[in-house]
């Protein structure tokens, strides 16, 4: 499965990525400071926002990109890992 990450912190996207892999995602990651990220996204089986570290923008541009093609889409608040695991294990 393919999710796609956005916000989260730069620092950690290494141990996001060891993560995800741990429970069988391809995660692609934007620190949502990108321009037009629907151009990036592909085709992902779901998104993931890290609410507390993304802009405005961004979180409305993920939102119509999520309900125009019915990609599920989990926001957390916290930008740890542990959160992400928890998401992503409720999808797996």
């Amino acid at each position: 499965m393919c999710a796609v990450l956005i916000g989260g912190m730069d620092r950690l996207r290494k141990d996001y990525m060891h993560a995800a892999g741990t429970l069988g995602f391809d995660l692609k990651i934007f620190t949502g400071q990108e321009r037009s990220l629907k151009k990036q996204l592909g085709e992902p089986d779901m998104i993931i926002l890290c609410t507390g570290k993304i802009s405005h923008a961004a979180r409305q541009e993920a939102f119509k990109y999520a309900d125009d093609r019915a990609i599920p889409l989990e926001m957390i608040h916290s930008s740890g890992v542990s959160a992400l695991k928890r998401c992503l294990e409720g999808r797996a």
